[in-house]
């Protein structure tokens, strides 16, 4: 259903209007912007991005069916401790939302960084009111270990953050588990 492809440019307009407050951006990307997100911001997140030897890779996601752009998320390596952190995952088309993308998403994401890049842990940060969200890391596999309290400010509201993550051999047994049935 989803597939996985290089961020690019000609993008930047389509995640542009799928960030409409300062609120949605700092649930999709923590600090890592300013709102509004614009061109400068997005040009320097992928500078790096995306070549064999860089530890940041910047994805969309792709609805195989329609060859439509519904979604976004970036991968972060540390090779050092084969350590992968998934980050601003997005379904962005509304329609979209609601219908198992985010768990193909976040699948594919995984996939990579096991297979692909050799990690033996992938983790994310996801706040504590993102239901959908946890819900749909918690089917992939992810546990939750850690609540890291009022981590985030966002107006006068300060938002908690669970930290997740999955183990290679904790994939590879739920992988092994779906092949069985």
């Amino acid at each position: 259903m989803i597939e996985l492809a290089h961020f690019t440019r000609e993008d930047f307009g389509t995640l542009m209007q799928w960030i409409p407050s300062e609120a949605f951006m700092i649930q999709w990307a923590g600090s890592a912007f300013e709102f509004p997100l614009h061109l400068y911001q997005l040009e320097q997140y992928i500078k790096e991005a995306n070549q064999p030897s860089s530890d940041t890779f910047v994805f969309k996601a792709i609805e195989q069916e329609t060859g439509k752009m519904v979604g976004h998320l970036s991968l972060k390596l540390d090779r050092r401790n084969d350590s992968a952190r998934i980050g601003k995952v997005l379904i962005g088309d509304e329609s979209m939302r609601g219908c198992g993308l985010g768990v193909c998403l976040i699948e594919a994401a995984v996939e990579l960084a096991f297979c692909t890049f050799k990690m033996h842990r992938v983790s994310l940060g996801v706040f504590d009111f993102n239901h959908a969200a946890i819900a749909c890391y918690e089917k992939v596999g992810f546990q939750k270990e850690g609540l890291l309290r009022d981590v985030r400010k966002c107006g006068q509201e300060y938002w908690s953050l669970w930290e997740m993550s999955l183990l290679e051999e904790e994939w590879k047994r739920r992988d092994e588990r779906e092949a069985a049935k």
